[in-house]
């Protein structure tokens, strides 16, 4: 029988006004947000809606934004019936799948992903670190490459056949992308992001966010998990504890993470949340899947 997984996009996807004209004409939609805003300890409903974009796009801002309307969205998605099997989300993305899956609730998920957010923000603070994007290329080759590379830089996020972000020192960054495209590589781009995000550096942040979880009560539901790290469905509690303290520090392994729906007997996918970037990825892992894009109240309107 087929099924229907819903997936939630990660860091790079927010923008000024996200989530506003929900919040102005939809009374479910206001209500949900209301519940998220006022468990927070700073103005994430102001950030959000009016910015500045300075302050939108430090992580510690950018994560509980993000994932905010992405489970707002999605409350309104399944008010209409439409109802997932399957939650995956691209990095911090991978937070909004576990309150859609009732881990958490809303107002609980949002309050750790901005305890994940503020971690990694003052983690990349310390570690003199990049990332960047590296498109042509195979990821056996890459790592291939890595290897030869002085310095700290790994492959860690595969999010489509052709396109594999790296991680690490700065230095060893710069190396990298001149090897790589020495090897074949099209294109070697580095982000705008604040940290090396999903590497071995910003293992610290694991940790405090490893001490975090105690403060909040986990269950497991009907809805599962497919998680970043291992492309598995997480079964457990003690999974899902693992799950988030690794991929702090760990790969997004999405091309495997949408091969896992796809065996997993899904055939429609519903990308929720800001921006239509994991759209785009899965249109390039696999063409047989349908997907939709939920963003706006026009198309929560025309579900």
């Amino acid at each position: 029988m087929s099924k229907i997984a819903f997936v939630f996009p990660g860091q790079g996807t927010q923008y000024i006004g996200m989530g506003k004209d929900l919040y102005e004409n939809n009374s479910v939609a206001k209500e949900e947000f209301d519940k998220i805003f006022d468990k927070l300890d700073f103005d994430l409903k102001n950030i959000m809606f009016n910015g500045p974009e300075e302050d939108l796009k430090d992580t510690k801002n950018t994560q509980p934004a993000i994932v905010s309307l992405s489970l707002v969205l999605a409350k309104l998605v399944m008010d209409r019936g439409v109802v997932p099997s399957y939650v995956a989300g691209h990095s911090v993305g991978e937070y909004t799948a576990y309150g859609v899956a009732k881990v958490l609730s809303f107002e609980d998920t949002v309050k750790l992903t901005a305890a994940r957010g503020k971690f990694m923000n003052e983690v990349s603070k310390k570690v003199n670190g990049g990332m960047a994007a590296i498109l042509g290329l195979a990821p056996s080759k890459i790592h291939e490459i890595l290897e030869t590379v002085d310095g700290i830089v790994e492959a860690v996020n595969f999010n489509e056949p052709n396109q594999t972000v790296i991680a690490g020192e700065n230095k060893a960054i710069e190396d990298a992308c001149i090897a790589l495209k020495e090897a074949g590589a099209k294109r070697a781009l580095p982000l705008a992001v604040s940290g090396p995000f999903h590497s071995s550096l910003m293992k610290e942040a694991g940790e405090r966010l490893k001490n975090e979880l105690d403060n909040y009560d986990f269950k497991t539901t009907d809805v599962k998990v497919v998680s970043n790290t291992e492309a598995k469905v997480l079964e457990s509690v003690e999974a899902i504890k693992d799950e988030i303290y690794y991929q702090s520090f760990g790969p997004v392994k999405w091309v495997d993470t949408v091969l896992k729906l796809k065996n997993l007997g899904v055939n429609k996918i519903y990308e929720i949340g800001p921006g239509k970037v994991l759209t785009g990825l899965i249109k390039k892992i696999d063409k047989e899947i349908e997907i939709k894009n939920i963003e706006k109240l026009d198309d929560l309107l025309n579900l």
